[in-house]
């Protein structure tokens, strides 16, 4: 390793160093804030620190990732270091996102309705569920940075490639039930959904998201097929991919709309020629 590379990676420990205690510092002030406006202040402030420590960790995957450094023990400790703030702020963060489901601030059970307070129960769960996978999420891709780091340049070993396509895979089941869980909320939230559909589908959720770790687990591969996630409607549409599509359509729009070369008739057969040439006859 060159001495460049070990000056930035010594620069990028000390702002860890320097980025846990502002996050720290943040977060006993959230924990001790006074007043409801003064802990949203703080929990801001929290984000900003975060999102540095975030930033660093990613330049820290590059490393570990990287075949030029042999020796990757203070890199996996540094990572794991702001990996555990991370999960601080995501007890923080689970508590922003389902203030608006509390029961203390919104149940007010001799007021609310038992349909709505049903309706807010399962939005709170469904919040809760993302949460969980996406803590897994995180947990699996740290395991397989670990892996990768201790492959080296010929990653031959079949036990270890077969083990990162096994994470890779367990990766793409939890986003996908991340992403139909999230729209579930948001039609529960519009009234697009009963609560008897997300009821329907809980338990098998359940067991997904506590089970799916386990040897003897097997995925039902069907949950949401009986609830109206369509990819067509407007309240899900991938941002960019509207916009792709009527580039394309103005662009064909434009082209018919050029004016194209005469086409030029293909020669005609002798009888077709003698028969155009007696009816011209015949006009006059």
């Amino acid at each position: 390793m060159s001495r460049k590379l070990q000056a930035e990676i010594e620069r990028v420990f000390k702002k860890v160093a320097e980025g846990i205690e502002g996050f720290e510092d943040c977060y006993d002030k959230v924990l001790n804030a006074s007043n409801a406006g003064q802990k949203e202040k703080y929990e801001s402030d929290l984000k900003k620190e975060i999102k540095k420590l975030q930033r660093l960790r990613d330049q820290i995957k590059t490393w570990i990732q990287s075949n030029d450094i042999k020796d990757k023990q203070d890199l996996l400790h540094h990572r794991k270091l702001i990996e555990k703030q991370m999960e601080k702020f995501k007890a923080i963060e689970k508590e922003m996102k389902t203030k608006a489901y509390s029961k203390e601030g919104l149940l007010q059970s001799t007021k609310l309705d038992p349909k709505e307070k049903e309706k807010l129960d399962l939005c709170q769960w469904l919040v809760e569920s993302v949460d969980l996978l996406t803590t897994q999420i995180d947990a699996l891709e740290a395991t397989a940075e670990t892996i990768e780091g201790l492959m080296g340049k010929k990653r031959r070993d079949p036990t270890k490639v077969a083990r990162l396509a096994q994470l890779s895979e367990r990766v793409e089941r939890h986003k996908f039930h991340i992403h139909c869980l999230e729209r579930i909320q948001r039609l529960l939230e519009n009234e697009s959904m009963s609560t008897e559909q997300v009821l329907r589908i809980q338990e098998d959720v359940n067991y997904y998201v506590e089970e799916n770790d386990n040897d003897e687990f097997v995925e039902d591969e069907f949950i949401y097929d009986e609830l109206p996630l369509d990819d067509d409607d407007p309240l899900f549409a991938i941002p960019g991919e509207d916009d792709a599509f009527h580039d394309s359509e103005s662009e064909s729009e434009t082209e018919s709309a050029q004016p194209k070369p005469p086409q030029q008739r293909p020669p005609e057969s002798e009888p077709v020629a003698a028969a155009r040439t007696v009816l011209g006859k015949g006009a006059h």
